[in-house]
C-alpha cells in the first residue's frame, strides 16, 4: 500500500468521497454533516492523501490546518471492500506522523455520536485520542462527538 498526496481528480477518489457524503447524510441530520466535498478539500489549508494498492483506492484522509500548531482530521474513509484490513489504522498512523513532522501539537476531530460511528470512535481512542469539547467553529450538537490528541 502506498499513501500518496492529492489525486482529487481521480474518479476513484471522487467515488469514495461521494460514498462518504452519502453515508453522512443517511445517518445524520443535514445540519450535523461536517464532511467536506471535493471543492472544500481543495482549499489551501487542507492536505489530502489516498491509500492506493496499484490502481485501487483503499482509503483516504485529510488534514485541515487551523493554526501553526493545531489541525483537524477530515475525510477519513476506508473503501467498503477494504474494511477490516487495517487501512484506517494505517492512514491514521500516517497522519499522526505527518502532523507531528509538520509541527502540529494538537490534533482534533469531529465524528458522529450515533452507533454508526462507533468503529471510528473506537479506532481514535485506541490511537490515544480523548473526548473533548467542541473546537474551532463547530456548534454545540448532540449528533457530534469531539476528540483530541496532543502530539509530541
Amino acid at each position: 500500500m502506498n499513501i500518496i498526496p492529492g489525486r482529487l481528480d481521480s474518479p476513484a477518489v471522487r467515488q469514495l468521497l461521494q460514498g462518504h457524503l452519502d453515508d453522512m447524510y443517511a445517518t445524520s441530520p443535514p445540519e450535523s454533516v461536517h464532511a467536506l466535498d471535493i471543492s472544500k478539500l481543495q482549499a489551501p489549508d487542507i492536505r489530502f492523501w489516498g491509500a492506493w494498492q496499484g490502481d485501487t483506492l483503499l482509503g483516504c484522509v485529510a488534514l485541515k490546518q487551523h493554526s501553526n500548531d493545531m489541525a483537524e482530521i477530515k475525510s477519513m474513509r476506508t473503501a467498503p471492500e477494504a474494511r477490516g484490513q487495517g487501512i484506517g489504522r494505517a492512514l491514521l498512523q500516517f497522519l499522526l506522523k505527518e502532523a507531528s513532522q509538520s509541527g502540529i501539537k494538537q490534533l482534533f476531530l469531529e465524528t458522529g455520536s450515533m452507533e454508526f460511528f462507533l468503529p471510528a470512535r473506537t479506532l481514535y481512542q485506541s490511537a490515544g485520542f480523548n473526548y473533548c469539547g467542541r473546537f474551532a467553529d463547530y456548534p454545540e450538537d448532540p449528533n457530534s462527538t469531539f476528540m483530541t490528541k496532543t502530539l509530541e
